[in-house]
């Protein structure tokens, strides 16, 4: 009879609940049950007050996804079909979809080393018909704030600000959602701050701004009757706020958590690939630890292999697209060839000790390093 040794398996994501955090979801469920405002119940308040004030926000709208929050904010600024609203080209579709589904065009900077865009890449595709600049804080860091608003305040642009992978972090003591005209943030399981289905906020210190979404989230009502522009039903449950208070409570020690796997892995495994990197002024919160890695496929099959699940964040880049490629617009020659090489490995606040040493084993067996 053969014996097989048993495989470990380290799961990139773990979304499971139990014990203590399930008890209190369980908990705080039950109460929006009990009251029976399933829809824009008073844990809604609550929660827009708590992520304002937590983001130096003025004001907070909740919708029902993280898209729902960056269209909603595209379609409030009112640009003119035809209009150009310079990105990345290194986000999940959602990006592009919100502008292009306002009659806008997207275009594409280049990304810098560390996979947020580049500044002076946005400086040159300026046009006459550029209205606004989408920054998406890529892997849990803020970009280059400092000089994307000086880019945009120079060339009489809005800044929009995706801290969807980013709330948390800081640049020079600013939270993420803090920056630009308006700023979004994605509340799907998959982020750290994460509800228990899909949820989004965007946020601003305009008024003008806030009521125009407040409507554009009720089919663009206002008092739930009167229409004054077409719009979606893009509002947050009640249940969804409600989670993420509860959640909330241990978002700082997730955070903590996951800030101490990405400094097991920086030791470990430094020399051998090229590690996410943070300046004095960051505080970084690592959404994905994503590793630069030469031989990258040939080293993801290999920790396939070793039961450790990894990601490609994202293998095509959205002008690459087939929805977009036929008439993208832009300049990424950085972003083609950091694509080639980035690979995301195990960084959940749920892994031990014993997993981070395992990941960190397997990777630099690959590269012949004893460890």
């Amino acid at each position: 009879m053969k014996y097989y040794k048993k495989i470990k398996k380290v799961k990139f994501l773990n979304l499971a609940c139990s014990g203590i955090e399930k008890n209190g979801l369980l908990k705080t469920i039950s109460k929006v049950l009990e009251h029976g405002r399933l829809v824009m119940g008073p844990e809604i308040i609550n929660f827009e007050k708590k992520i304002a004030s937590l983001c130096k926000r003025k004001y907070v709208i909740s919708v029902g996804s993280g898209t729902d929050a960056l269209f909603l904010a595209i379609k409030a600024l009112n640009y003119k079909r035809g209009d150009e609203i310079i990105t990345t080209p290194l986000s999940w579709i959602a990006t592009a979809n919100a502008i292009s589904m306002n009659g806008l065009v997207p275009v594409f900077a280049d990304i810098n080393y560390d996979l947020n865009i580049n500044y002076r890449s946005v400086e040159s595709l300026i046009t006459k018909k550029t209205k606004a600049v989408v920054v998406v804080n890529f892997t849990g860091k803020i970009a280059d704030m400092d000089n994307i608003n000086k880019v945009c305040k120079q060339n009489k642009l809005l800044l929009i600000e995706d801290g969807s992978q980013s709330f948390g972090a800081t640049y020079k003591n600013k939270p993420s959602a803090s920056f630009g005209i308006i700023s979004t943030i994605s509340h799907n399981p998959m982020k750290i701050f994460g509800a228990i289905g899909e949820a989004g906020s965007v946020l601003t210190n305009n008024i003008n701004l806030k009521e125009k979404i407040e409507a554009f989230r009720y089919n663009g009502t206002v008092n739930k009757e009167t229409c004054i522009e077409p719009s979606l039903n893009g509002r947050m449950d009640t249940i969804q706020a409600a989670v993420l208070m509860e959640r909330l409570k241990n978002f700082k020690s997730s955070i903590k958590k996951r800030r101490k796997n990405a400094q097991f892995y920086i030791n470990r495994l430094k020399n051998i690939v090229d590690l996410p990197e943070e300046k004095n002024y960051e505080h970084d919160i690592y959404y994905t630890f994503t590793i630069k890695a030469e031989k990258r496929d040939d080293l993801q099959h290999f920790l396939i292999n070793k039961g450790i699940e990894t990601k490609i964040h994202h293998p095509l880049l959205m002008p690459e697209q087939p929805a977009y490629n036929f008439n993208a617009r832009g300049s990424f020659p950085n972003a083609k060839k950091l694509i080639k090489k980035v690979l995301c490995i195990p960084i959940n606040e749920k892994l031990t000790e014993d997993d981070l040493e395992y990941v960190s084993n397997s990777i630099n067996k690959f590269y012949g390093k004893k460890n």
